[in-house]
Protein backbone atom coordinates (compact mmCIF):
# COMPACT_ATOMS: atom_id res chain seq x y z
CA UNK A 1 0.00 0.00 0.00
CA UNK A 2 2.89 2.33 0.82
CA UNK A 3 4.43 1.73 -2.59
CA UNK A 4 1.13 2.55 -4.29
CA UNK A 5 0.83 5.83 -2.43
CA UNK A 6 4.40 6.71 -3.32
CA UNK A 7 3.67 5.98 -6.97
CA UNK A 8 0.65 8.27 -6.95
CA UNK A 9 2.73 11.02 -5.42
CA UNK A 10 5.21 11.00 -8.29
CA UNK A 11 5.27 13.71 -10.95
CA UNK A 12 2.90 13.30 -13.94
CA UNK A 13 5.85 13.43 -16.35
CA UNK A 14 7.45 10.42 -14.70
CA UNK A 15 4.20 8.46 -14.60
CA UNK A 16 3.00 8.81 -18.21
CA UNK A 17 5.20 9.88 -21.16
CA UNK A 18 2.09 10.65 -23.22
CA UNK A 19 0.97 13.22 -20.64
CA UNK A 20 4.44 14.75 -20.75
CA UNK A 21 4.22 14.95 -24.56
CA UNK A 22 0.82 16.62 -24.59
CA UNK A 23 1.95 19.09 -21.94
CA UNK A 24 4.92 20.07 -24.10
CA UNK A 25 2.65 20.25 -27.16
CA UNK A 26 0.22 22.60 -25.41
CA UNK A 27 3.10 24.79 -24.26
CA UNK A 28 4.42 24.86 -27.84
CA UNK A 29 7.72 23.18 -27.00
CA UNK A 30 7.47 20.29 -29.56
CA UNK A 31 5.39 21.28 -32.63
CA UNK A 32 7.48 19.13 -34.97
CA UNK A 33 6.00 15.85 -33.71
CA UNK A 34 2.45 16.98 -34.42
CA UNK A 35 3.47 18.21 -37.87
CA UNK A 36 5.07 14.86 -38.69
CA UNK A 37 1.96 12.98 -37.52
CA UNK A 38 -0.31 15.15 -39.67
CA UNK A 39 2.03 14.78 -42.63
CA UNK A 40 1.96 10.99 -42.35
CA UNK A 41 -1.82 11.01 -42.12
CA UNK A 42 -2.83 13.44 -44.87
CA UNK A 43 -0.03 12.68 -47.31
CA UNK A 44 0.77 9.05 -46.60
CA UNK A 45 -2.77 7.66 -46.89
CA UNK A 46 -3.59 9.24 -50.31
CA UNK A 47 -0.16 8.20 -51.61
CA UNK A 48 -0.76 4.69 -50.32
CA UNK A 49 -4.16 4.46 -52.04
CA UNK A 50 -2.66 5.60 -55.34
CA UNK A 51 0.13 3.07 -55.06
CA UNK A 52 -2.39 0.35 -54.25
CA UNK A 53 -4.38 1.13 -57.43
CA UNK A 54 -1.21 1.04 -59.50
CA UNK A 55 -0.27 -2.36 -58.04
CA UNK A 56 -3.74 -3.69 -58.85
CA UNK A 57 -3.53 -2.58 -62.47
CA UNK A 58 -0.01 -3.85 -63.01
CA UNK A 59 -0.54 -7.25 -61.39
CA UNK A 60 -3.95 -7.60 -63.07
CA UNK A 61 -2.46 -7.04 -66.53
CA UNK A 62 0.50 -9.32 -65.95
CA UNK A 63 -1.40 -12.13 -64.22
CA UNK A 64 -5.15 -12.10 -63.52
CA UNK A 65 -7.59 -9.42 -62.26
CA UNK A 66 -8.22 -11.47 -59.12
CA UNK A 67 -4.51 -11.60 -58.26
CA UNK A 68 -4.28 -7.88 -58.89
CA UNK A 69 -7.14 -7.25 -56.46
CA UNK A 70 -5.54 -9.44 -53.78
CA UNK A 71 -2.15 -7.75 -54.19
CA UNK A 72 -3.72 -4.27 -53.98
CA UNK A 73 -5.58 -5.11 -50.77
CA UNK A 74 -2.46 -6.60 -49.21
CA UNK A 75 -0.48 -3.43 -49.99
CA UNK A 76 -3.29 -1.18 -48.72
CA UNK A 77 -3.86 -2.98 -45.42
CA UNK A 78 -0.13 -3.29 -44.70
CA UNK A 79 0.49 0.36 -45.48
CA UNK A 80 -2.39 1.58 -43.30
CA UNK A 81 -1.07 -0.48 -40.39
CA UNK A 82 2.43 1.00 -40.78
CA UNK A 83 1.07 4.54 -40.97
CA UNK A 84 -1.00 4.07 -37.81
CA UNK A 85 2.03 2.72 -35.93
CA UNK A 86 4.21 5.58 -37.14
CA UNK A 87 1.65 8.20 -36.15
CA UNK A 88 1.32 6.72 -32.66
CA UNK A 89 5.10 6.64 -32.36
CA UNK A 90 5.35 10.31 -33.32
CA UNK A 91 2.75 11.15 -30.69
CA UNK A 92 4.77 9.11 -28.15
CA UNK A 93 2.04 6.58 -27.48
CA UNK A 94 3.15 3.28 -26.00
CA UNK A 95 1.99 0.30 -28.11
CA UNK A 96 2.20 -2.26 -25.30
CA UNK A 97 -1.07 -1.20 -23.59
CA UNK A 98 -2.79 -0.91 -26.96
CA UNK A 99 -1.73 -4.41 -27.97
CA UNK A 100 -2.94 -5.81 -24.67
CA UNK A 101 -6.29 -4.08 -25.00
CA UNK A 102 -6.53 -5.19 -28.61
CA UNK A 103 -6.01 -8.80 -27.54
CA UNK A 104 -8.80 -8.63 -24.97
CA UNK A 105 -11.15 -6.86 -27.39
CA UNK A 106 -10.26 -9.34 -30.12
CA UNK A 107 -11.28 -12.30 -27.98
CA UNK A 108 -14.63 -10.69 -27.13
CA UNK A 109 -15.29 -9.71 -30.74
CA UNK A 110 -14.31 -13.19 -31.92
CA UNK A 111 -16.97 -14.84 -29.76
CA UNK A 112 -19.57 -12.26 -30.79
CA UNK A 113 -18.89 -12.45 -34.53
CA UNK A 114 -18.39 -16.11 -35.32
CA UNK A 115 -20.25 -15.75 -38.66
CA UNK A 116 -17.95 -12.96 -39.81
CA UNK A 117 -14.87 -14.95 -38.81
CA UNK A 118 -16.21 -17.94 -40.74
CA UNK A 119 -16.73 -15.73 -43.80
CA UNK A 120 -13.17 -14.40 -43.52
CA UNK A 121 -11.71 -17.91 -43.34
CA UNK A 122 -13.91 -19.01 -46.25
CA UNK A 123 -12.66 -16.01 -48.22
CA UNK A 124 -9.07 -17.15 -47.74
CA UNK A 125 -10.05 -20.59 -49.06
CA UNK A 126 -11.73 -19.03 -52.13
CA UNK A 127 -8.69 -16.88 -52.85
CA UNK A 128 -6.34 -19.83 -52.46
CA UNK A 129 -8.43 -22.42 -54.30
CA UNK A 130 -9.59 -20.04 -57.07
CA UNK A 131 -12.73 -21.87 -58.26
CA UNK A 132 -13.60 -18.69 -60.17
CA UNK A 133 -12.06 -15.30 -60.81
CA UNK A 134 -13.19 -11.75 -61.40
CA UNK A 135 -15.25 -11.36 -64.63
CA UNK A 136 -16.24 -15.04 -64.63
CA UNK A 137 -19.93 -15.96 -64.98
CA UNK A 138 -20.97 -18.25 -62.13
CA UNK A 139 -24.16 -19.85 -60.89
CA UNK A 140 -24.76 -20.18 -57.15
CA UNK A 141 -28.12 -21.81 -56.50
CA UNK A 142 -30.65 -19.96 -58.65
CA UNK A 143 -28.45 -16.87 -59.06
CA UNK A 144 -26.42 -16.41 -62.25
CA UNK A 145 -24.16 -13.39 -62.68
CA UNK A 146 -20.74 -11.99 -63.42
CA UNK A 147 -18.22 -11.78 -60.57
CA UNK A 148 -17.38 -8.20 -59.63
CA UNK A 149 -15.10 -8.85 -56.66
CA UNK A 150 -13.99 -11.55 -54.23
CA UNK A 151 -13.61 -9.96 -50.80
CA UNK A 152 -12.76 -11.35 -47.39
CA UNK A 153 -16.41 -11.44 -46.30
CA UNK A 154 -18.44 -11.93 -49.48
CA UNK A 155 -18.50 -12.25 -53.25
CA UNK A 156 -20.24 -9.58 -55.30
CA UNK A 157 -22.12 -10.52 -58.47
CA UNK A 158 -23.93 -8.53 -61.14
CA UNK A 159 -26.78 -10.42 -62.77
CA UNK A 160 -27.67 -10.10 -66.44
CA UNK A 161 -30.71 -7.97 -65.59
CA UNK A 162 -28.31 -5.53 -63.85
CA UNK A 163 -28.94 -6.44 -60.22
CA UNK A 164 -26.25 -6.42 -57.52
CA UNK A 165 -26.06 -9.62 -55.46
CA UNK A 166 -23.87 -10.13 -52.39
CA UNK A 167 -23.24 -13.74 -51.37
CA UNK A 168 -21.35 -14.53 -48.12
CA UNK A 169 -18.22 -16.60 -48.56
CA UNK A 170 -19.48 -19.23 -46.13
CA UNK A 171 -22.55 -19.78 -48.33
CA UNK A 172 -20.38 -20.26 -51.41
CA UNK A 173 -18.13 -22.75 -49.63
CA UNK A 174 -21.18 -24.82 -48.58
CA UNK A 175 -23.03 -24.59 -51.92
CA UNK A 176 -22.52 -26.00 -55.38
CA UNK A 177 -20.92 -23.37 -57.59
CA UNK A 178 -20.91 -23.67 -61.38
CA UNK A 179 -18.35 -21.58 -63.27
CA UNK A 180 -19.94 -21.15 -66.69
CA UNK A 181 -17.04 -19.32 -68.34
CA UNK A 182 -14.25 -21.45 -66.89
CA UNK A 183 -13.21 -22.89 -70.27
CA UNK A 184 -12.84 -21.05 -73.59
CA UNK A 185 -15.46 -23.10 -75.49
CA UNK A 186 -18.89 -24.48 -74.56
CA UNK A 187 -21.30 -26.96 -76.10
CA UNK A 188 -24.80 -25.84 -77.04
CA UNK A 189 -27.55 -28.49 -76.90
CA UNK A 190 -30.76 -27.73 -78.82
CA UNK A 191 -33.77 -30.05 -78.50
CA UNK A 192 -35.62 -30.38 -81.81
CA UNK A 193 -38.87 -32.31 -82.26
CA UNK A 194 -40.23 -33.44 -85.65
CA UNK A 195 -43.35 -35.34 -86.64
CA UNK A 196 -43.39 -39.13 -86.75
CA UNK A 197 -43.85 -39.10 -90.53
CA UNK A 198 -40.50 -37.37 -91.10
CA UNK A 199 -37.34 -39.17 -92.19
CA UNK A 200 -34.80 -38.99 -89.38
CA UNK A 201 -31.80 -39.21 -91.72
CA UNK A 202 -33.12 -36.32 -93.81
CA UNK A 203 -33.78 -34.19 -90.74
CA UNK A 204 -30.26 -34.92 -89.44
CA UNK A 205 -28.78 -33.81 -92.75
CA UNK A 206 -30.78 -30.57 -92.73
CA UNK A 207 -29.66 -29.73 -89.18
CA UNK A 208 -26.00 -30.28 -89.98
CA UNK A 209 -26.33 -28.09 -93.09
CA UNK A 210 -27.78 -25.29 -90.98
CA UNK A 211 -24.84 -25.57 -88.57
CA UNK A 212 -22.26 -25.53 -91.36
CA UNK A 213 -23.70 -22.29 -92.74
CA UNK A 214 -23.49 -20.52 -89.38
CA UNK A 215 -20.15 -18.70 -89.02
CA UNK A 216 -20.29 -18.74 -85.19
CA UNK A 217 -20.43 -22.54 -84.92
CA UNK A 218 -17.16 -24.41 -84.45
CA UNK A 219 -16.38 -27.34 -86.71
CA UNK A 220 -13.85 -28.74 -84.25
CA UNK A 221 -15.15 -30.42 -82.16
CA UNK A 222 -17.55 -31.51 -84.87
CA UNK A 223 -21.29 -30.93 -84.42
CA UNK A 224 -23.54 -33.97 -83.94
CA UNK A 225 -27.23 -34.88 -83.96
CA UNK A 226 -28.50 -37.43 -81.41
CA UNK A 227 -31.79 -39.34 -81.52
CA UNK A 228 -32.96 -39.12 -77.90
CA UNK A 229 -36.17 -41.11 -78.22
CA UNK A 230 -39.88 -41.18 -78.99
CA UNK A 231 -41.86 -38.38 -77.41
CA UNK A 232 -45.58 -38.08 -76.83
CA UNK A 233 -46.15 -36.36 -80.16
CA UNK A 234 -42.72 -36.04 -81.82
CA UNK A 235 -39.42 -37.70 -82.58
CA UNK A 236 -36.98 -36.10 -80.15
CA UNK A 237 -33.61 -35.08 -81.63
CA UNK A 238 -30.77 -33.16 -79.97
CA UNK A 239 -28.35 -30.94 -81.88
CA UNK A 240 -24.95 -30.52 -80.16
CA UNK A 241 -22.82 -27.60 -81.41
CA UNK A 242 -19.63 -26.13 -79.96
CA UNK A 243 -19.01 -22.38 -79.74
CA UNK A 244 -16.72 -19.94 -78.00
CA UNK A 245 -18.03 -18.60 -74.71
CA UNK A 246 -18.30 -15.10 -76.20
CA UNK A 247 -20.58 -16.30 -79.05
CA UNK A 248 -22.66 -18.78 -77.06
CA UNK A 249 -25.86 -16.73 -76.70
CA UNK A 250 -25.63 -15.30 -80.21
CA UNK A 251 -25.19 -18.77 -81.70
CA UNK A 252 -28.19 -20.12 -79.81
CA UNK A 253 -30.53 -17.37 -81.03
CA UNK A 254 -29.36 -17.59 -84.65
CA UNK A 255 -29.60 -21.40 -84.82
CA UNK A 256 -33.13 -21.48 -83.47
CA UNK A 257 -34.27 -19.00 -86.11
CA UNK A 258 -32.38 -20.69 -88.96
CA UNK A 259 -33.70 -24.16 -88.09
CA UNK A 260 -37.29 -22.91 -88.13
CA UNK A 261 -36.83 -21.20 -91.50
CA UNK A 262 -35.12 -24.24 -93.05
CA UNK A 263 -37.82 -26.63 -91.83
CA UNK A 264 -40.49 -24.38 -93.33
CA UNK A 265 -38.66 -24.37 -96.67
CA UNK A 266 -38.27 -28.16 -96.71
CA UNK A 267 -41.77 -28.91 -95.43
CA UNK A 268 -40.57 -30.55 -92.20
CA UNK A 269 -43.32 -30.50 -89.60
CA UNK A 270 -42.62 -29.40 -86.03
CA UNK A 271 -45.58 -30.97 -84.20
CA UNK A 272 -47.45 -29.84 -81.16
CA UNK A 273 -48.82 -32.14 -78.44
CA UNK A 274 -51.86 -34.29 -79.41
CA UNK A 275 -54.40 -35.91 -77.09
CA UNK A 276 -56.68 -38.87 -77.93
CA UNK A 277 -59.76 -39.63 -75.81
CA UNK A 278 -60.41 -43.35 -75.26
CA UNK A 279 -62.72 -44.96 -72.73
CA UNK A 280 -61.07 -48.38 -72.46
CA UNK A 281 -60.70 -51.78 -74.14
CA UNK A 282 -64.35 -52.79 -73.76
CA UNK A 283 -66.11 -49.82 -75.28
CA UNK A 284 -65.46 -48.13 -78.58
CA UNK A 285 -63.69 -44.83 -78.80
CA UNK A 286 -65.79 -41.72 -78.54
CA UNK A 287 -67.27 -40.83 -81.95
CA UNK A 288 -66.35 -37.31 -82.87
CA UNK A 289 -68.32 -35.48 -85.58
CA UNK A 290 -67.63 -31.95 -86.65
CA UNK A 291 -70.89 -30.02 -86.96
CA UNK A 292 -70.88 -26.63 -88.71
CA UNK A 293 -72.04 -23.79 -86.57
CA UNK A 294 -75.52 -22.51 -87.63
CA UNK A 295 -75.68 -18.92 -88.82
CA UNK A 296 -76.68 -16.44 -86.19
CA UNK A 297 -80.28 -15.20 -86.54
CA UNK A 298 -80.93 -11.52 -87.10
CA UNK A 299 -82.99 -10.11 -84.20
CA UNK A 300 -84.47 -7.44 -86.51
CA UNK A 301 -85.78 -10.01 -89.00
CA UNK A 302 -89.51 -10.79 -88.55
CA UNK A 303 -90.62 -14.42 -88.42
CA UNK A 304 -92.15 -15.96 -91.54
CA UNK A 305 -95.97 -15.96 -91.17
CA UNK A 306 -96.51 -18.69 -93.79
CA UNK A 307 -97.40 -22.02 -92.18
CA UNK A 308 -95.20 -25.02 -92.48
CA UNK A 309 -96.83 -27.61 -94.83
CA UNK A 310 -95.55 -30.46 -92.66
CA UNK A 311 -96.99 -28.93 -89.47
CA UNK A 312 -100.56 -30.14 -88.70
CA UNK A 313 -103.32 -27.53 -88.44
CA UNK A 314 -104.18 -26.11 -85.12
CA UNK A 315 -106.41 -28.45 -83.14
CA UNK A 316 -105.35 -31.62 -85.02
CA UNK A 317 -102.94 -33.97 -83.41
CA UNK A 318 -102.13 -31.48 -80.73
CA UNK A 319 -103.14 -31.34 -77.13
CA UNK A 320 -105.38 -28.65 -75.79
CA UNK A 321 -103.89 -25.41 -74.82
CA UNK A 322 -104.97 -23.07 -72.10
CA UNK A 323 -107.36 -20.37 -73.32
CA UNK A 324 -107.63 -21.58 -76.94
CA UNK A 325 -109.42 -24.31 -78.95
CA UNK A 326 -112.68 -26.17 -78.14
CA UNK A 327 -113.39 -27.52 -74.70
CA UNK A 328 -112.61 -31.22 -74.23
CA UNK A 329 -115.51 -33.68 -74.55
CA UNK A 330 -116.57 -35.64 -71.48
CA UNK A 331 -118.71 -38.77 -70.93
CA UNK A 332 -122.24 -37.88 -69.76
CA UNK A 333 -122.49 -41.07 -67.71
CA UNK A 334 -119.47 -40.15 -65.71
CA UNK A 335 -120.83 -36.77 -64.82
CA UNK A 336 -122.40 -36.38 -61.37
CA UNK A 337 -125.55 -34.29 -61.01
CA UNK A 338 -125.19 -30.92 -59.54
CA UNK A 339 -125.91 -30.52 -55.89
CA UNK A 340 -128.71 -28.03 -56.56
CA UNK A 341 -130.70 -30.47 -58.77
CA UNK A 342 -133.76 -32.13 -56.96
CA UNK A 343 -133.77 -35.85 -56.43
CA UNK A 344 -136.29 -37.96 -58.49
CA UNK A 345 -139.60 -39.07 -56.95
CA UNK A 346 -138.84 -42.80 -57.05
CA UNK A 347 -135.74 -42.48 -54.90
CA UNK A 348 -135.63 -45.72 -52.79
CA UNK A 349 -134.24 -43.92 -49.88
CA UNK A 350 -137.45 -42.02 -49.34
CA UNK A 351 -135.67 -38.74 -49.11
Amino acid sequence: MLELLLGLAQEPEAMDPAVNFWDRLVRGEDPGALFRALLLTFVGIPALMGFSRWVRGWVGKKYTPQQGMVAAKAVLYTGVLLIVISVLHQLEFSLAPLLGAAGIVGIAVGFASQTSVSNVISGFFLIGERPFEVDDVVQVGDTVGRVLSIDTLSVKLRTFDNRFVRIPNETIIKSQVTTITRFPIRRLDLNVGVAYKEDVARVRKLLLEVVERNPRALMEPAPAVFFDGYGDSALELRLAVWATRENFITLKNSLLEQIKNRFDEEGVEIPFPHRTLYTGVVTDPFPVRVVPEPPASDPDEAPDPSPDPDEPPAGEGAGPTLGSGPAPKTDPASESPPLSEPLPDDDPTGR
